[in-house]
């Protein structure tokens, strides 16, 4: 057994958390920003592989993430406990397409028929895909650490923890924060804004990677989205984008627009141009996970844990 700290309580740092303990590791969790003051609590959190690489490493989270995220789905079908759901859904292209290089996470994928796509798209991609409710599913999270003996402080700091032979072992999954902790200027912000409508009958996701353009169906919403604005740090949501975000998802789901909007907000993307997961000496680095971080949770954590 180690003392691991592990600095960042979104998705990711949460996950590696529980990963830690559930290892057997005495793990205490360090952030600026509580759960539900993350960046993880604004995302759709469509399990997609999105804004992350390198492929080849991304595929093998993916698909690990994916099999855990069902697995609590399967456990709890109604979502009420973790706010996981499978919902089958459509991702529209406007040219034919081959399979997308995450395909074999996918065991269902498939292709629709044209009169199954919405007027102006002609290929696409069908599966089930993991939803995952956050405000829910990090309140899960939250509980599960602290109920296998984990803590949680808020604290905000100017440098990573100390590490050595006679300190904890730090895992750093400070997103954003990585600029400053881990002193990594390839990690930049990608503002994504969404609109909270009310659920009027959506029962499936719908996704043109295009916009990036999504309408995803929540238990008692719909998420639509989105901006992926490169190295925009504002966090106060647009009016005038938010209009732009229904008018697109009108061609995705004709009605959408005239929903009652429940909500508004954004979401700072910790974008780098490769996922950083790797160990040097007494701290194991993880972040830049862009757009997926709900994604690859799971498949990190378990790398993760081999590493620590």
């Amino acid at each position: 057994m180690q003392r691991v700290v592990v600095v960042g309580a979104g998705v990711v740092g949460l996950t590696c958390a529980l990963r830690l303990l559930q290892a057997g590791h005495r793990v205490d969790v360090v952030a600026r920003d509580l759960p539900l003051e993350t960046t993880s609590v604004v995302a759709a959190a469509l399990w997609y592989p999105y804004r992350a690489g390198p492929q080849e490493r991304v595929s093998g989270w993916a698909a690990t993430s994916r099999e855990e995220l069902v697995a609590l789905a399967a456990a709890d079908p109604d979502g009420e406990r973790t706010g996981v759901r499978v919902v089958v859904g459509t991702e529209v292209l406007r040219a034919a397409t081959p399979d997308p290089w995450w395909a074999g996470a996918v065991p269902d994928l498939s292709r629709p028929t044209a009169a199954d796509l919405p007027a102006g798209f002609v290929d696409g991609y069908r599966f089930a895909a993991p939803v995952v409710e956050m405000p829910r599913y990090l309140r899960w999270l939250q509980r599960e650490v602290l109920a296998a003996g984990g803590s949680l402080t808020r604290l905000a700091l100017s440098s990573l923890p100390a590490s050595g032979p006679h300190a904890a072992l730090v895992v750093d999954c400070a997103g954003l924060g990585a600029r400053l902790l881990a002193g990594d200027l390839a990690v930049t912000p990608v503002r994504g804004q969404v609109v909270r409508v009310a659920r009027t009958g959506v029962d499936r996701w719908w996704l043109d990677g295009a916009g990036p353009t999504y309408v995803v169906p929540r238990a008692d919403d719909v998420v639509v989205g989105g901006t992926a604005e490169e190295g925009v740090w504002d966090r106060t949501p647009s009016p005038a984008t938010a209009a732009r975000l229904l008018e697109r998802a009108e061609a995705l789901v004709p009605g959408i627009s005239a929903a009652p909007v429940l909500g508004h907000a954004v979401g700072l993307r910790p974008a780098r141009p490769h996922v950083r997961l790797e160990r040097v000496g007494d701290v194991v680095h993880c972040y830049g996970h862009g757009g997926a971080g709900v994604t690859l949770s799971w498949g990190c954590a378990d790398e993760v844990a081999a590493l620590v």
